[in-house]
Protein backbone atom coordinates (compact mmCIF):
# COMPACT_ATOMS: atom_id res chain seq x y z
CA UNK A 1 0.00 0.00 0.00
CA UNK A 2 2.86 2.35 0.90
CA UNK A 3 4.45 1.71 -2.52
CA UNK A 4 1.24 2.63 -4.37
CA UNK A 5 0.88 5.87 -2.41
CA UNK A 6 4.49 6.80 -3.14
CA UNK A 7 4.13 6.01 -6.81
CA UNK A 8 1.03 8.19 -7.01
CA UNK A 9 2.83 11.02 -5.24
CA UNK A 10 5.77 10.81 -7.65
CA UNK A 11 3.40 10.61 -10.63
CA UNK A 12 1.49 13.67 -9.43
CA UNK A 13 4.74 15.63 -8.94
CA UNK A 14 5.86 14.75 -12.48
CA UNK A 15 2.47 15.76 -13.87
CA UNK A 16 2.52 19.08 -12.00
CA UNK A 17 5.97 19.83 -13.41
CA UNK A 18 4.80 18.99 -16.94
CA UNK A 19 1.68 21.14 -16.55
CA UNK A 20 3.80 24.16 -15.54
CA UNK A 21 6.20 23.50 -18.41
CA UNK A 22 3.46 23.19 -21.02
CA UNK A 23 1.55 26.22 -19.77
CA UNK A 24 4.70 28.29 -20.29
CA UNK A 25 5.15 26.96 -23.80
CA UNK A 26 1.48 27.00 -24.80
CA UNK A 27 0.52 28.37 -28.21
CA UNK A 28 -2.96 29.00 -29.47
CA UNK A 29 -4.51 26.17 -31.42
CA UNK A 30 -5.37 28.61 -34.20
CA UNK A 31 -1.65 28.89 -34.99
CA UNK A 32 -1.24 25.13 -35.35
CA UNK A 33 -2.21 22.64 -38.04
CA UNK A 34 -4.22 19.90 -36.39
CA UNK A 35 -4.71 17.69 -39.43
CA UNK A 36 -3.84 17.37 -43.10
CA UNK A 37 -6.29 19.31 -45.17
CA UNK A 38 -7.14 21.86 -42.51
CA UNK A 39 -7.29 25.44 -43.72
CA UNK A 40 -3.89 27.10 -43.51
CA UNK A 41 -4.94 30.20 -41.66
CA UNK A 42 -3.55 33.56 -42.52
CA UNK A 43 -2.59 35.43 -39.39
CA UNK A 44 -5.12 38.22 -39.47
CA UNK A 45 -4.43 40.83 -36.79
CA UNK A 46 -7.57 41.51 -34.76
CA UNK A 47 -7.12 45.24 -35.10
CA UNK A 48 -10.16 46.35 -37.09
CA UNK A 49 -12.85 48.05 -35.12
CA UNK A 50 -15.76 45.63 -35.10
CA UNK A 51 -17.07 46.70 -31.72
CA UNK A 52 -20.66 47.83 -31.45
CA UNK A 53 -21.87 45.93 -34.49
CA UNK A 54 -25.53 46.03 -35.40
CA UNK A 55 -26.40 42.34 -35.37
CA UNK A 56 -29.57 40.80 -36.74
CA UNK A 57 -30.78 37.30 -35.93
CA UNK A 58 -33.01 35.72 -38.56
CA UNK A 59 -34.63 33.43 -36.01
CA UNK A 60 -34.55 34.02 -32.27
CA UNK A 61 -34.26 30.54 -30.71
CA UNK A 62 -32.02 29.30 -27.89
CA UNK A 63 -28.78 29.45 -29.87
CA UNK A 64 -29.51 32.97 -31.10
CA UNK A 65 -30.19 34.03 -27.51
CA UNK A 66 -26.94 32.45 -26.28
CA UNK A 67 -24.94 34.16 -28.99
CA UNK A 68 -26.57 37.54 -28.36
CA UNK A 69 -25.71 37.29 -24.65
CA UNK A 70 -22.12 36.37 -25.52
CA UNK A 71 -21.71 39.25 -27.97
CA UNK A 72 -23.03 41.75 -25.42
CA UNK A 73 -20.85 40.30 -22.63
CA UNK A 74 -17.76 40.55 -24.86
CA UNK A 75 -18.50 44.18 -25.73
CA UNK A 76 -19.00 43.43 -29.43
CA UNK A 77 -22.50 44.87 -29.45
CA UNK A 78 -25.13 46.35 -27.16
CA UNK A 79 -28.60 45.07 -26.40
CA UNK A 80 -30.28 47.92 -28.22
CA UNK A 81 -28.17 47.24 -31.34
CA UNK A 82 -29.41 43.66 -31.64
CA UNK A 83 -32.63 42.80 -33.47
CA UNK A 84 -34.18 39.34 -33.79
CA UNK A 85 -37.14 37.87 -35.65
CA UNK A 86 -39.40 35.59 -33.63
CA UNK A 87 -42.75 33.92 -34.10
CA UNK A 88 -45.57 35.96 -32.50
CA UNK A 89 -46.43 33.08 -30.15
CA UNK A 90 -42.82 32.54 -29.02
CA UNK A 91 -43.25 34.63 -25.89
CA UNK A 92 -40.27 33.03 -24.14
CA UNK A 93 -37.78 34.15 -26.80
CA UNK A 94 -39.36 37.59 -27.07
CA UNK A 95 -39.06 38.06 -23.30
CA UNK A 96 -35.42 36.88 -23.28
CA UNK A 97 -34.39 39.43 -25.92
CA UNK A 98 -36.39 42.12 -24.11
CA UNK A 99 -34.38 41.45 -20.92
CA UNK A 100 -31.18 41.99 -22.94
CA UNK A 101 -32.51 45.37 -24.08
CA UNK A 102 -33.06 44.04 -27.61
CA UNK A 103 -36.10 44.36 -29.84
CA UNK A 104 -37.90 41.58 -31.69
CA UNK A 105 -39.97 41.66 -34.87
CA UNK A 106 -42.19 39.13 -36.62
CA UNK A 107 -40.75 39.52 -40.14
CA UNK A 108 -37.24 39.40 -41.56
CA UNK A 109 -37.15 42.54 -43.72
CA UNK A 110 -36.44 44.90 -40.76
CA UNK A 111 -33.59 42.59 -39.70
CA UNK A 112 -32.00 42.78 -43.15
CA UNK A 113 -32.31 46.57 -43.25
CA UNK A 114 -31.07 47.12 -39.67
CA UNK A 115 -27.96 44.97 -39.42
CA UNK A 116 -24.25 45.13 -40.21
CA UNK A 117 -24.01 41.35 -39.78
CA UNK A 118 -26.85 38.86 -40.27
CA UNK A 119 -27.01 35.51 -38.49
CA UNK A 120 -29.23 32.89 -40.09
CA UNK A 121 -30.53 30.85 -37.15
CA UNK A 122 -33.71 29.18 -38.36
CA UNK A 123 -34.56 25.53 -38.98
CA UNK A 124 -33.28 24.16 -42.33
CA UNK A 125 -36.77 23.87 -43.84
CA UNK A 126 -37.39 27.59 -43.26
CA UNK A 127 -34.14 28.74 -44.89
CA UNK A 128 -35.42 29.01 -48.53
CA UNK A 129 -38.25 31.35 -47.47
CA UNK A 130 -35.89 33.57 -45.47
CA UNK A 131 -33.28 33.75 -48.24
CA UNK A 132 -35.90 34.68 -50.84
CA UNK A 133 -36.37 37.97 -48.97
CA UNK A 134 -32.71 38.84 -49.60
CA UNK A 135 -33.26 38.71 -53.36
CA UNK A 136 -36.07 41.24 -53.11
CA UNK A 137 -33.73 43.70 -51.36
CA UNK A 138 -30.58 42.74 -53.27
CA UNK A 139 -28.79 42.70 -49.93
CA UNK A 140 -25.08 41.84 -49.81
CA UNK A 141 -24.34 42.12 -46.11
CA UNK A 142 -22.24 39.44 -44.41
CA UNK A 143 -24.39 36.39 -43.65
CA UNK A 144 -23.30 33.91 -40.97
CA UNK A 145 -25.39 30.75 -41.25
CA UNK A 146 -25.79 28.36 -38.32
CA UNK A 147 -28.61 26.51 -40.12
CA UNK A 148 -27.82 22.79 -39.97
CA UNK A 149 -26.98 21.01 -43.20
CA UNK A 150 -27.25 23.96 -45.62
CA UNK A 151 -24.13 24.04 -47.79
CA UNK A 152 -22.25 27.18 -48.81
CA UNK A 153 -23.09 26.40 -52.44
CA UNK A 154 -26.83 26.30 -51.66
CA UNK A 155 -26.66 29.50 -49.64
CA UNK A 156 -24.73 31.39 -52.33
CA UNK A 157 -27.06 30.14 -55.06
CA UNK A 158 -30.10 31.48 -53.18
CA UNK A 159 -28.57 34.89 -52.41
CA UNK A 160 -27.71 37.89 -54.59
CA UNK A 161 -24.47 37.34 -56.51
CA UNK A 162 -21.24 37.91 -54.54
CA UNK A 163 -22.95 37.97 -51.13
CA UNK A 164 -20.31 37.10 -48.50
CA UNK A 165 -21.42 33.95 -46.68
CA UNK A 166 -19.80 32.02 -43.84
CA UNK A 167 -21.15 28.70 -42.62
CA UNK A 168 -20.82 28.27 -38.86
CA UNK A 169 -21.27 25.19 -36.65
CA UNK A 170 -21.51 26.08 -32.94
CA UNK A 171 -22.63 23.80 -30.09
CA UNK A 172 -24.98 24.28 -27.14
CA UNK A 173 -22.31 24.94 -24.44
CA UNK A 174 -22.14 28.38 -26.08
CA UNK A 175 -25.08 28.99 -23.71
CA UNK A 176 -22.56 29.11 -20.84
CA UNK A 177 -19.65 30.62 -22.76
CA UNK A 178 -17.93 27.26 -23.34
CA UNK A 179 -18.86 26.64 -26.95
CA UNK A 180 -16.79 24.83 -29.57
CA UNK A 181 -17.39 26.47 -32.96
CA UNK A 182 -15.95 26.03 -36.43
CA UNK A 183 -16.65 28.02 -39.56
CA UNK A 184 -16.05 27.71 -43.30
CA UNK A 185 -16.08 30.72 -45.58
CA UNK A 186 -17.79 30.98 -48.96
CA UNK A 187 -16.06 32.13 -52.15
CA UNK A 188 -16.97 35.80 -51.64
CA UNK A 189 -16.11 36.02 -47.93
CA UNK A 190 -12.99 38.12 -47.30
CA UNK A 191 -10.34 37.90 -44.58
CA UNK A 192 -12.14 40.72 -42.81
CA UNK A 193 -15.40 38.75 -42.93
CA UNK A 194 -13.61 35.70 -41.48
CA UNK A 195 -12.13 37.87 -38.75
CA UNK A 196 -15.57 39.14 -37.78
CA UNK A 197 -16.92 35.57 -37.60
CA UNK A 198 -13.96 34.40 -35.52
CA UNK A 199 -14.16 37.29 -33.09
CA UNK A 200 -17.93 36.96 -32.63
CA UNK A 201 -17.93 33.23 -31.97
CA UNK A 202 -14.77 33.33 -29.85
CA UNK A 203 -16.84 35.40 -27.42
CA UNK A 204 -18.84 32.26 -26.53
CA UNK A 205 -15.99 29.70 -26.46
CA UNK A 206 -13.32 28.58 -28.92
CA UNK A 207 -13.58 29.13 -32.66
CA UNK A 208 -11.58 27.66 -35.56
CA UNK A 209 -11.71 28.00 -39.35
CA UNK A 210 -11.92 24.70 -41.25
CA UNK A 211 -12.65 23.49 -44.80
CA UNK A 212 -16.36 22.93 -45.40
CA UNK A 213 -15.90 19.15 -45.69
CA UNK A 214 -15.00 19.14 -41.98
CA UNK A 215 -18.45 20.42 -40.99
CA UNK A 216 -20.22 17.02 -40.86
CA UNK A 217 -17.60 15.28 -38.66
CA UNK A 218 -17.42 18.42 -36.50
CA UNK A 219 -21.20 18.25 -36.09
CA UNK A 220 -20.90 14.60 -35.03
CA UNK A 221 -18.01 15.29 -32.64
CA UNK A 222 -18.66 18.74 -31.16
CA UNK A 223 -22.29 19.62 -31.87
CA UNK A 224 -23.64 16.18 -30.89
CA UNK A 225 -20.78 15.54 -28.46
CA UNK A 226 -22.32 17.20 -25.39
CA UNK A 227 -25.06 14.55 -25.46
CA UNK A 228 -22.43 11.78 -25.21
CA UNK A 229 -20.74 13.52 -22.29
CA UNK A 230 -24.06 14.06 -20.47
CA UNK A 231 -24.55 10.29 -20.69
CA UNK A 232 -21.03 9.73 -19.33
CA UNK A 233 -21.71 12.12 -16.42
CA UNK A 234 -25.02 10.41 -15.68
CA UNK A 235 -23.44 6.94 -15.78
CA UNK A 236 -20.50 7.98 -13.56
CA UNK A 237 -22.93 9.49 -11.06
CA UNK A 238 -25.01 6.30 -11.12
CA UNK A 239 -21.87 4.36 -10.29
CA UNK A 240 -21.18 6.67 -7.37
CA UNK A 241 -24.76 6.28 -6.11
CA UNK A 242 -24.48 2.50 -6.39
CA UNK A 243 -21.42 2.66 -4.15
CA UNK A 244 -23.14 4.83 -1.53
CA UNK A 245 -22.82 8.48 -2.60
CA UNK A 246 -25.82 10.78 -2.51
CA UNK A 247 -27.22 11.78 -5.91
CA UNK A 248 -26.37 15.54 -5.60
CA UNK A 249 -22.72 14.96 -4.62
CA UNK A 250 -22.35 12.25 -7.29
CA UNK A 251 -23.55 14.58 -10.07
CA UNK A 252 -21.45 17.46 -8.81
CA UNK A 253 -18.28 15.35 -8.66
CA UNK A 254 -18.90 13.68 -12.04
CA UNK A 255 -19.54 17.02 -13.79
CA UNK A 256 -16.51 18.67 -12.20
CA UNK A 257 -14.31 15.69 -13.09
CA UNK A 258 -15.30 15.93 -16.77
CA UNK A 259 -14.75 19.70 -16.72
CA UNK A 260 -11.36 19.30 -15.03
CA UNK A 261 -10.18 16.56 -17.39
CA UNK A 262 -11.16 18.60 -20.46
CA UNK A 263 -9.38 21.66 -19.09
CA UNK A 264 -6.22 19.61 -18.43
CA UNK A 265 -6.15 18.41 -22.06
CA UNK A 266 -6.61 21.95 -23.40
CA UNK A 267 -4.32 23.80 -21.02
CA UNK A 268 -1.36 21.42 -20.83
CA UNK A 269 -1.18 20.33 -24.51
CA UNK A 270 -0.27 16.86 -23.22
CA UNK A 271 -1.65 13.84 -25.06
CA UNK A 272 -4.79 12.48 -23.32
CA UNK A 273 -3.10 9.09 -23.13
CA UNK A 274 -0.20 10.61 -21.20
CA UNK A 275 -2.56 12.34 -18.78
CA UNK A 276 -4.37 9.03 -18.30
CA UNK A 277 -1.09 7.22 -17.60
CA UNK A 278 -0.09 9.87 -15.05
CA UNK A 279 -3.05 9.00 -12.80
CA UNK A 280 -2.92 5.23 -13.37
CA UNK A 281 -0.88 3.52 -10.65
CA UNK A 282 0.31 -0.11 -10.93
CA UNK A 283 -2.29 -2.52 -9.53
CA UNK A 284 -4.46 0.46 -8.49
CA UNK A 285 -8.15 1.23 -8.74
CA UNK A 286 -7.83 3.34 -11.92
CA UNK A 287 -6.23 0.61 -14.05
CA UNK A 288 -8.82 -1.84 -12.73
CA UNK A 289 -11.60 0.50 -13.86
CA UNK A 290 -9.90 1.12 -17.23
CA UNK A 291 -9.74 -2.63 -17.81
CA UNK A 292 -13.50 -2.82 -17.32
CA UNK A 293 -14.08 0.06 -19.74
CA UNK A 294 -11.88 -1.60 -22.36
CA UNK A 295 -13.68 -4.93 -21.91
CA UNK A 296 -16.99 -3.21 -22.59
CA UNK A 297 -15.71 -1.29 -25.61
CA UNK A 298 -15.92 2.33 -24.46
CA UNK A 299 -13.50 3.56 -27.13
CA UNK A 300 -15.13 1.58 -29.94
CA UNK A 301 -18.58 2.73 -28.89
CA UNK A 302 -17.58 6.41 -29.07
CA UNK A 303 -15.71 6.00 -32.38
CA UNK A 304 -18.70 4.18 -33.89
CA UNK A 305 -21.10 6.81 -32.55
CA UNK A 306 -19.17 9.66 -34.21
CA UNK A 307 -18.89 7.70 -37.46
CA UNK A 308 -22.66 7.00 -37.46
CA UNK A 309 -23.51 10.61 -36.62
CA UNK A 310 -21.22 11.90 -39.40
CA UNK A 311 -22.86 9.63 -41.98
CA UNK A 312 -26.30 10.75 -40.79
CA UNK A 313 -25.25 14.41 -41.15
CA UNK A 314 -24.15 13.71 -44.72
CA UNK A 315 -27.52 12.06 -45.48
CA UNK A 316 -29.47 14.98 -44.01
CA UNK A 317 -27.30 17.56 -45.81
CA UNK A 318 -27.79 15.73 -49.12
CA UNK A 319 -31.58 15.68 -48.69
CA UNK A 320 -31.76 19.33 -47.62
CA UNK A 321 -29.55 20.65 -50.40
CA UNK A 322 -31.33 18.53 -53.02
CA UNK A 323 -34.63 20.16 -52.03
Amino acid sequence: MKIIVNLRTISFMKLSHRVRQNLNMRKYVSDQHLADGEVKKQKIPLNIDINMLKIGFLGGGKMAQALAKGFIRAGLSKGEMILASCLPNDTGSIETFKKMGSNTVFTNIPIINHSDVLILSVKPQVVPKVLSEFRVHDNKKLLLSIAMGISLKSLEKALPKETPVIRVMPNTPALVGCGATVFARGKYASDKNAEIAEKLFSSVGICEEVPENFIDPVTALAASGPAYIYMVIEAMADGGVKMGLTRPIAYKLAAQTVLGAGTMVRETNLHPGQLKDDVTSPAGSTITAIHQLEKHGLRSALINAIEAATLRCKEVSLQINKN
